[in-house]
Order: structure tokens, then C-alpha cells, then sequence
């Protein structure tokens, strides 16, 4: 039998959430509880600081996610070029699923409590990773159908809304867990 590679949308449609139930069940047996403190549902928490937090569905770091996929869209595309759109997206899928089952280690989680303004993080809800991976998607599809004038100046623009909503962005949560800042880390804390 002959194996044609990965080509039509039908294909990439059926393993995307073939990866995510993967990402899922992962942080299910690493101790990720699925809708977080206490079980309680909820679909979104506007309060960085509230113990709902990366446990409900969506919250304001769902954002950064939507960044995640336009990021994921740029590198992939030009990194392989001549990929369908849709093997690209579930590529970005791939990653981004992977981000969530490593950044619920207890090595990340130790590290962003230790470093950023995260204090009282452990760990998103599986709920929310899935949104997480839903908002990079987002993201993701975006980019592919927007002019890229657009799509940077809207990557700018969450980022901007997001450094005056929670002192706290995408930019400033990698530099925070690559290379921390105090003076950062004060001004993020309000003091």
C-alpha cells in the first residue's frame, strides 16, 4: 500500500483534536485537575489575580495565545512553505499542545511562581489548556487569511492591551522567565 503524505483539510481536521485529546490526557495523568480549583466550570476569569486564574476556559493570558498562533503561522510558513495551510496548522496545533503539557511540568510552574508575577500559579486546568490551544488556533487562522499588516499590528495592539489591562504580556513573560527583571517584576506588581 502506498502512503500519500498529509495533504487534505479532512486529514488535518480529524488529528487536530486527535492532538489536543493528547495534550489532554497528558496534563490528566501529570495531576491537572479538569476545570481547576475545585472543579468549579467556568468559561472565563477576567482577574489575573483571582484562584480562577488559568482554570477556567479563558482569561486574559488566552490573549497571548492568539499571538502564539501568529507567531506559529509566520515560522511555519516560512520555514515550509510549500506545506498546505491546514498540515501547517496542525503543526501549530502540535507545538502549542506541546507548550501546554510542558508548561504544566512542575519544573515551568516552579519557575514561573518563582519568577514572574504569577505567585499563586499551579497550573492551568485542562479546560484551559484546551482554550489555550482553541485561542492559538484562533490565532493561527487568522494570519493565514489577514493581510500581514494587519495581523502584526494586531499582535501589537493585544500585546499593548494586555501590558495596560494586566501589567503583563507575552513579550514580558518570556523575558521574565528567560532573563527575570526586578525592576520589571516591581513595576508588574503594582509597587
Amino acid at each position: 500500500m502506498i502512503q500519500r503524505p498529509l495533504q487534505s483539510r479532512r486529514d488535518a481536521l480529524i488529528l487536530m483534536p486527535l492532538v489536543m485529546l493528547t495534550a489532554a490526557a497528558a496534563e490528566f495523568a501529570m495531576g491537572r485537575k479538569v476545570w481547576g480549583v475545585g472543579g468549579r466550570p467556568g468559561l472565563w476569569s477576567g482577574d489575573i489575580w483571582s484562584s480562577h486564574n488559568s482554570q477556567f476556559l479563558f482569561d486574559p493570558y488566552t490573549f497571548t495565545h492568539i499571538t502564539h498562533g501568529i507567531l506559529l503561522y509566520a515560522f511555519l510558513t516560512l520555514t515550509f512553505k510549500t506545506l498546505p495551510v491546514s498540515t501547517r496548522l496542525l503543526l501549530a496545533v502540535g507545538l502549542e499542545s506541546a507548550w501546554e503539557v510542558l508548561e504544566n511540568t512542575t519544573m515551568v510552574i516552579e519557575r514561573y511562581r518563582a519568577e514572574t508575577i504569577s505567585l499563586n500559579y499551579y497550573g492551568d486546568s485542562v479546560m484551559n489548556s484546551m482554550g489555550d490551544i482553541l485561542a492559538c488556533m484562533t490565532g493561527f487562522v487568522l494570519a493565514s487569511r489577514l493581510p500581514k499588516r494587519v495581523t502584526a499590528l494586531g499582535a501589537v495592539g493585544l500585546e499593548l492591551l494586555l501590558v495596560v489591562w494586566t501589567r503583563d504580556n507575552l513579550a514580558l513573560n518570556l523575558v521574565m522567565l528567560i532573563h527575570p527583571s526586578r525592576a520589571i517584576r516591581i513595576w508588574q506588581l503594582g509597587q
